[in-house]
C-alpha cells in the first residue's frame, strides 16, 4: 500500500517547492538577462565614442548595475508570480477537501443524516473523515431509533386511551351501565399507563447513567428462593413448575439486590407470560470470577431472526400479539442496562416452540 504524506509534509514541500521555484526563476532570468543587457550597454558606449580607459570603466560599472537592476527587477516579477501562481494552486489543491469537509457537516447540521465524507489522500483528513462518518452513523441511527420510540410510544399510549375513552363515552351516551367489572377494566388500562410511564422513566434514567446502583457483597440465595415461593403462587394447578436449582451456599457477589430482583422478576414474569406448560427452571453457576443466573423456560421461544432484536425498546417477537400478553416491550430493555450497570453481561439463547434462555451473571465479590 503506498504510504501516504501527511498534512504538514504537503505543506513544507509546497512551501519549499515555491522558494525554489523563485529563486530558480531569479537565478535563471539574472543569467540569462545580464550578459544581454551589458551587451546593450557597452554597444550603446561604443556609439557615442567613448575611448578612455577612466571613462569606460566608469560606464561599464554603471552599465553592468544597470543591467543588472533591470535583470534582478524581471526575474522578481516573473518569480514571484510563478512562485505565487503554484502555491495559491498547491493551497487550492489542499483546502479542497477541507472546504468539501465544511460543506458537508453544514449540510449535515441542516438535518441530512445521509451525508459522509470522502476519503483523502492526506492521512490526517482522511482521519478526521473517518471519524466524522463514525459520529455520522451513529447519530443518524440515534435519530432513526427517537423516531422509531416516538412511533411506538405513540402506539403503546393509543391503546389504553382508546380503551378508557371508549368506556367513558359508552358510559355517558347510556350505551352501558356503570357495574364493578367496568371500573376493574378502567383500573386495569390506567395502570397499563402507569406501567408504561414508569418504565419509560426507569429505562430514560438507566441510559442516562442516572439510575441509582447501591453495590455491595450480597447473597442472592435468599432472594432466589423468595422469588420461587412468590411466583409460584401466581402459577395454575395446570401450568408450567418453577424450580430452583442451586447449591445450598452460594459465594457472595457485588450487586445491588433491589436492582437484582428487579431483573430476576423481569425475566420470570417473561418465562411465566410464554409458557403455558412445562418447566421454568432458576439456575446458577460460578464462572472464573462470576456467578451466572439462568432462567430457562420449555414455552414457545424465540425466532433467530428475532434474537438479536430481544433487548430492544417495545420489541415483541409475535406482533400479532397485543399489549396484554407482549406487555411494554420495555422489560428487558431495562434488564440488560441493569446487568450492565452492575459490570455483568446478559445473554439469551432460544428455539422456537422448544424454549427460551436468559442467563446473566455478576462479579463475585473479593474474599
Amino acid at each position: 500500500m503506498k504510504q501516504k504524506m501527511s498534512l504538514g509534509t504537503r505543506l513544507f514541500l509546497s512551501h519549499l517547492a515555491v522558494m525554489v521555484v523563485g529563486l530558480s526563476t531569479f537565478i535563471v532570468i539574472a543569467k540569462v538577462s545580464s550578459p544581454q543587457f551589458f551587451v546593450v550597454r557597452l554597444e550603446q558606449l561604443e556609439r557615442k565614442g567613448f575611448l578612455t580607459v577612466r571613462s569606460a570603466k566608469t560606464y561599464l560599472i554603471d552599465g553592468f548595475q544597470t543591467a543588472w537592476n533591470r535583470s534582478a527587477t524581471w526575474s522578481l516579477i516573473l518569480g514571484g508570480l510563478t512562485a505565487g501562481g503554484l502555491s495559491y494552486y498547491l493551497s487550492r489543491r489542499i483546502m479542497k477537501p477541507l472546504k468539501q469537509i465544511e460543506n458537508i457537516t453544514h449540510n449535515f447540521a441542516a438535518g441530512h443524516w445521509e451525508q459522509r465524507i470522502p476519503e483523502s489522500e492526506i492521512p490526517e483528513l482522511n482521519q478526521l473523515s473517518v471519524s466524522f462518518n463514525h459520529m455520522a452513523s451513529s447519530l443518524e441511527d440515534v435519530e432513526r431509533r427517537r423516531r422509531d420510540l416516538v412511533g411506538d410510544l405513540t402506539h403503546e399510549l393509543r391503546t389504553p386511551l382508546t380503551v378508557v375513552r371508549g368506556y367513558l363515552e359508552e358510559l355517558a351516551s347510556g350505551d352501558i351501565e356503570a357495574s364493578p367489572q367496568l371500573y376493574v377494566n378502567l383500573i386495569r388500562e390506567t395502570r397499563r399507563l402507569e406501567n408504561l410511564t414508569r418504565d419509560l422513566q426507569e429505562l430514560s434514567k438507566a441510559e442516562a447513567g442516572y439510575l441509582s446502583i447501591d453495590v455491595k457483597p450480597i447473597n442472592l440465595l435468599p432472594l432466589l428462593r423468595g422469588l420461587v415461593t412468590r411466583f409460584r403462587d401466581q402459577l395454575l394447578d395446570d401450568g408450567p413448575v418453577l424450580k430452583l436449582s442451586c447449591p445450598d451456599s452460594l459465594p457472595l457477589v457485588m450487586a445491588d439486590s433491589d436492582r437484582t430482583e428487579q431483573i430476576l422478576v423481569n425475566l420470570l414474569g417473561n418465562a411465566i407470560r410464554y409458557t403455558e406448560i412445562g418447566s421454568i427452571e432458576i439456575s446458577t453457576k460460578v464462572v472464573n470470577k462470576y456467578l451466572w443466573i439462568t432462567v430457562q423456560d420449555t414455552g414457545v421461544g424465540i425466532a433467530p431472526e428475532d434474537l438479536p432484536h430481544v433487548f430492544e425498546r417495545f420489541w415483541r417477537g409475535d406482533r400479532s400479539r397485543n399489549s396484554y400478553s407482549g406487555g411494554s416491550g420495555i422489560g428487558l430493555a431495562i434488564t440488560k442496562k441493569l446487568v450492565e450497570l452492575q459490570v455483568g453481561v446478559i445473554e439469551v439463547t432460544s428455539q422456537l416452540h422448544q424454549g427460551t434462555t436468559f442467563r446473566f451473571s455478576l462479579p463475585l465479590a473479593k474474599s
